[in-house]
């Protein structure tokens, strides 16, 4: 059976990476957190989880975590976790499940296939709209274009030349979706549109939110163009990303 490796990238998350853990299915292979240059005490409730750390000096952002977790993992697939609690860690089997059963290559924990009821509508606005211009210029129909809640089988994430320092990651690897003719799923999930540090920072979280999902669409179509135009400078659509992005 095909070997499953956890990556959660970690960054400032003391309150809540210990509970995330515990929840992960006892089935995994491997679990892997890379602190991402914290602050606070992320690394020392990362030591006393009894799972593989790697730790970064500094804060490189959310892309070279996932890019270091990548290469320390040993499993055929690899689920990418985030630390803060928006991933319900018991949808892990849902997400395997359409790999190791159906022969998908990619799986997507969509927010979009249950009731989006209680979603605000700029973000309902910003899932369309990105959806559509995935699928226009990648190739990639797919709802939840924004959804970081992801299975992959290894030997496709070796074939990507990821590059993204940040968010962006998660576009740059939708490119190579379509790049390598993947087969891809959308999974149903468990949606949790607040965080521990958007439950701790209410005030912030509502007005950082929104002015994330009014740029989000300006920001992909910018993103997407560099990327087909293989021009991006290196570090430059990381840093545009981290200017919307990195509030939240």
């Amino acid at each position: 059976m095909e070997r499953v490796s956890v990556v959660i990238p970690s960054f400032n998350v003391e309150k809540s990476l210990h509970e995330v853990v515990k929840r992960i299915p006892k089935n995994v292979f491997e679990i892997i957190i890379v602190d991402d240059g914290s602050t606070d005490n992320t690394g020392e409730v990362a030591k006393i989880t009894g799972t593989k750390v790697v730790t970064h000096e500094v804060n490189y952002g959310k892309g070279r975590a996932m890019r270091t977790g990548i290469k320390e993992a040993k499993g055929d697939i690899i689920i990418f976790l985030d630390a803060d609690l928006q991933h319900n860690p018991e949808d892990i089997d849902k997400l395997i499940g359409p790999i190791r059963n159906d022969g998908m290559d990619i799986t997507i924990g969509s927010r979009l296939l249950g009731d989006i009821s209680s979603m605000p509508v700029a973000r309902k606005f910003s899932n369309k709209a990105s959806s559509a211009l995935i699928r226009l210029f990648f190739g990639v129909n797919i709802k939840d274009t924004q959804s970081g809640y992801r299975a992959v089988r290894k030997e496709f994430l070796e074939k990507m030349h990821l590059e993204s320092e940040r968010y962006n990651i998660e576009t740059e690897i939708l490119y190579y979706v379509g790049k390598l003719h993947m087969k891809v799923k959308e999974v149903r999930r468990h949606s949790y549109h607040y965080s521990v540090r958007h439950i701790f920072f209410p005030l912030q979280y509502h007005v950082t939110r929104d002015f994330v999902t009014l740029n989000y669409v300006v920001l992909t179509i910018f993103v997407i163009v560099l990327i087909l135009l293989n021009s991006c400078p290196s570090g430059l659509c990381s840093e545009l990303i981290e200017l919307c992005v990195s509030p939240v």
